[in-house]
């Protein structure tokens, strides 16, 4: 019944689209030669033998019909062959496949084109992004995806630029810097294309932007429109839009000077029958609402979904699902469109579980919310005042008010992340990669911004890192864990779960044959039975997986893709201390392809690779394991993990050789060195006799790191 509404909305749409293409708007030329146009994008769910855009249609639902594979024979799914990547960094890409080429973004913003039955290699793009733009990036030099019109593939960069390539070889058509490139902007997120309109969001309200996303034209890179999510500085009081003005009596203090945050750095989708745009809205910065926004206030548009019409950028309707944020509980997370029974009706809903824990349904044309029921454990709320829509915050949970710290469940990671969910309308349950962990909000008295370098949450990120005491980091292991959760959108009420050692799983696909595949932190690719989550094929990938994979058909024969490679961040998850991992997993990048009978091998992993742990004697004072315990949490962590306990992706600190030598360390730490490798010098924002404080607290943590090894108990 579901699939059929949704055939009727498709063919509304089909004419709708039509009828633009007849009126092309604004100069963009909607009838698109090459394949892609409107009309096909429209009608994407009907079309089984591609995925042309990032959720597979425009209502994000990574749901396919297709059956060929299937719960009586996924058994037989096998390796029809791979492609090793050369970026050994996370993948979180999602595979577009059109006319028999896959196509692939992997991290660094590299693009590569193989034919999608053999495997054979096409054409690579290198947008050759500078490693210094690493340090800008929250968390790991990655890219979701890509967007296809015409004969074109759009696709944004870690530095800012949308590029348009030519989809049959590669070549780029043009490239257009969306950021401003002072400030400590990046695009991870995948662009979507509506009507020749390319749409692309951005990231950095962790370290001080303003939230916009914007469109342009897809012939010639041309801005057509620019929708910002968070009011500017005072200056600008009276020529705003009437969205802006409302949204600015809900901001206090001086917010504009780190931008306010609100970025759009992931999630979007599409009614083509409502001709609404929806887009999922960020954290603020800092994060501490008390240095934010002093007063309180909601804080338009924060952690919000916002519905706005493509062709112009105009506001229609918001709802927000965490006003007044101090959490990062972004509403960034996967906006998915369905049509749903509820209460003997027929409702057009949108579908999301952000970061604070509870899923939401809504009315997709008006905004109004239908039922919201926490899909996690959460301990920041006593629920959600269905008059008002609000969730109703327990005072201990405003630390940012009480200025005491507060151990939130779900915290900064949320109960889902980027990790995309599944549907399936035969079933009709939503499929969630959730996270169950709690994160320790400490607010720093005195805090000050700081633009050069760093993250700026207005909490000290050092004062609750992990220790070198065996018992707590168990009890951290027992209560950090994941879960794939089918839930059911109607009744509000998980019908089955499949447990996760580790928090940090990658996102899902549901298919016709009644399957719904999954890979995780421990390195296997696993198909679930979509009724009641029985495991019924696994496939070791020999790295973590945090991709989601796609279908598709050559030749009528099904296929099943997904890049391979751990990365991203969840503190201390790459390490193997919170990840459900037995031993840290190398990063072995691949993009990998399945079909029935596939008999293609993996070579043999690689070796272990890691340097003993075996650093110099601690000969620092407890001044500067103080000084640098601080500067490491706010400085370095967000790329060498919590109390520098390694990583997969980058050098382990403890077990560098650079630990050996001061002046060394001052090279790479001060001077910058290895900037091209994303190691950039961190003089703006600290003083030598600091970066030498960090490198006594490294060396400290490595001693005693070392000494828990010796006694079998890390």
């Amino acid at each position: 019944m579901a699939r059929s509404r949704w055939f009727v909305a498709a063919c509304a749409a089909l004419a709708l689209a039509g009828c633009k293409d007849n009126a092309p708007e604004g100069g963009v030329d909607t009838a698109a030669e090459g394949g892609i146009d409107a009309a096909r994008l429209a009608n994407a769910a009907a079309d089984t033998a591609n995925w042309i855009t990032y959720g597979r249609d425009y209502s994000e639902q990574r749901y396919s019909p297709l059956d060929q594979i299937n719960e009586e024979n996924v058994g037989d799914l096998g390796l029809a062959w791979f492609a090793d990547l050369d970026t050994a960094r996370g993948q979180e890409g999602t595979p577009l496949v059109i006319d028999g080429t896959i196509y692939i973004t992997t991290a660094w913003s590299k693009v590569k084109a193989y034919d999608a039955a053999t495997g054979a290699p096409k054409w690579a793009y290198d947008p050759e992004v500078p490693g210094e733009v690493a340090p800008k990036a929250c968390c790991d030099v990655v890219n979701r995806g890509m967007a296809a019109w015409g004969d074109r593939l759009f696709m944004g960069t870690l530095d800012g630029r949308l590029v348009a390539l030519d989809r049959d070889t590669g070549k780029e058509v043009w490239s257009k810097v969306t950021v401003d490139r002072d400030q400590p902007y990046t695009i991870t997120g995948a662009p979507r294309v509506i009507d020749g309109k390319v749409i692309i969001g951005n990231s950095g309200a962790e370290f001080g932007v303003r939230g916009y996303v914007s469109a342009y034209d897809a012939t010639n890179g041309e801005q057509l429109w620019r929708f910002y999510t968070v009011p500017g500085a005072p200056d600008e009081t009276g020529s705003e839009p009437e969205y802006l003005a409302k949204a600015r009596a809900t901001w206090t203090g001086e917010w504009w000077e780190l931008g306010g945050g609100g970025t759009v750095w992931d999630a979007m989708a599409y009614d083509p029958a409502l001709d609404l745009l929806y887009i999922g809205v960020g954290n603020g910065t800092p994060w501490n609402q008390a240095y934010r926004s002093p007063g309180g206030g909601d804080n338009l548009y924060l952690s919000s979904i916002v519905a706005i019409r493509p062709d112009t950028g105009e506001y229609v309707w918001h709802y927000q699902t965490t006003p007044a944020e101090t959490w990062d509980f972004t509403a960034t997370q996967h906006i998915m469109l369905a049509d749903l029974e509820i209460g003997g009706r027929t409702r057009q809903v949108l579908m999301q579980a952000p970061k604070n824990g509870f899923f939401y349904v809504l009315d997709r044309a008006t905004g109004e919310l239908i039922s919201a029921d926490n899909y996690v454990p959460q301990n920041w709320t006593s629920g959600i005042d269905m008059a008002t829509g609000r969730p109703i915050v327990l005072p201990e949970a405003r630390f940012d008010k009480t200025g005491q710290p507060f151990i939130g469940t779900p915290g900064a990671a949320g109960g889902h992340s980027w990790h995309p969910m599944a549907f399936n309308p035969n079933e009709g349950l939503v499929y969630i990669p959730a996270i169950e962990a709690a994160f320790p909000y400490f607010p720093e008295a005195g805090w000050k911004p700081d633009r050069k370098r760093g993250m700026n949450t207005g909490l000290d990120l050092a004062a609750a890192a992990m220790p070198a005491d065996p018992a707590v980091r168990q009890a951290a292991r027992e209560a950090t864990k994941g879960a794939l959760i089918a839930w059911d959108p109607v009744t509000q009420s998980e019908r089955w779960r499949v447990p996760h050692s580790g928090p940090w799983n990658g996102g899902l696909l549901s298919t016709g044959g009644g399957l719904v595949f999954q890979g995780n932190a421990q390195g296997n690719f696993i198909a679930y039975a979509a009724n009641d989550g029985r495991e019924l094929w696994s496939f070791h990938a020999q790295t973590g997986i945090i991709a989601p994979p796609v279908t598709y058909t050559v030749n009528g024969e099904q296929y099943v893709a997904l890049l391979a490679g751990y990365g991203g961040v969840w503190p201390l998850s790459p390490s193997g201390i919170l990840s459900g991992q037995e031993r840290p997993l190398p990063n072995v990048s691949r993009l990998l392809v399945f079909k029935l009978g596939g008999s293609a091998k993996l070579p043999p992993p690689p070796p272990a690779q890691d340097r003993p742990l075996d650093p110099p004697p601690f000969r620092g004072t407890e001044a500067q394991v103080a000084s640098g315990s601080y500067s490491f949490g706010r400085y370095c962590s967000q790329c060498h993990n919590d109390a520098a306990v390694g990583s997969t992706v980058l050098p382990d600190l403890r077990r560098s050789p650079a630990l050996e030598n001061r002046d060394t360390w001052m090279a790479i730490v001060h001077d910058g060195a290895l900037k091209d490798n994303g190691m950039v010098s961190f003089a703006p924002s600290l003083t030598r006799e600091q970066i030498e404080a960090v490198r006594q607290y490294v060396i400290k943590r490595a001693n005693e790191d070392k000494a828990l090894e010796r006694q079998g108990r890390s």
